[in-house]
């Protein structure tokens, strides 16, 4: 408890966090955005579920005091704290390699589908379906006409999100590879993230 772990530039880490405890997640340099995803310890097939959570919250923007939910229905984490202007996203798909040779990429590279693979593989845990994240930090801005782009985070250097958890859990957080589009920022690469879990 209450120690600084980094995750490095396009990689992930898995953390277990308890029910009750607090989850927090730093941006150091600002433009980083953070795949987040999460499952019920000891049940790897119940999920945080992007698609439960906007049916449950009514809407595709996030909010502090905004409650989580699995696939099941069951709230995960809360929203507690957020420094940020709150722009996350909770549409997109993670990136993965069919992804990235779409964009032209012909050899492999990192992304956040086998970063959460292999985050789960670190502490021993399988699982076969690679949910939708949270994308914390990520700018997909949608028209009115339902089209959306890709753009910079509005994010600041030392921003944090604070997460409690509602049930025992892992959360996995990928410091996102991307650097074909600019959801790491114009002009930057991607960079590292920071987390630590809090007793409340």
């Amino acid at each position: 408890l209450d120690r600084r772990y980094t995750i490095p530039a396009r990689q992930g880490r898995a953390a277990r966090v308890r029910k009750g405890q607090v989850l927090e997640i730093c941006n150091p340099k600002g433009h980083q955005v953070c795949d987040f995803f999460a499952l019920v310890d000891g049940s790897p097939n119940e999920v945080l579920s992007m698609e439960h959570c906007r049916t449950n919250l009514d809407r595709i923007y996030l909010r502090k005091g905004d409650v989580l939910v699995t696939n099941r229905r069951r709230a995960i984490f809360e929203l507690t704290e957020d420094t940020s202007p709150g722009v996350h996203d909770m549409l997109v798909a993670c990136c993965d390699q069919p992804r990235y040779e779409q964009l032209g990429v012909k050899e492999y590279h990192d992304n956040c589908a086998d970063n959460f693979k292999m985050s789960l593989m670190a502490i021993g845990v399988k699982t076969a379906h690679v949910p939708s994240p949270l994308n914390l930090w990520m700018n997909i801005p949608v028209d009115p006409d339902g089209g959306f782009t890709w753009e910079a985070p509005v994010s600041g250097a030392g921003d944090v999100v604070r997460l409690k958890a509602h049930l025992d859990c892992i959360a996995v957080m990928s410091a996102c590879p991307q650097d074909i589009t600019p959801v790491n920022g114009r002009g930057t690469v991607p960079s590292e993230l920071e987390f630590r879990v809090l007793a409340k």
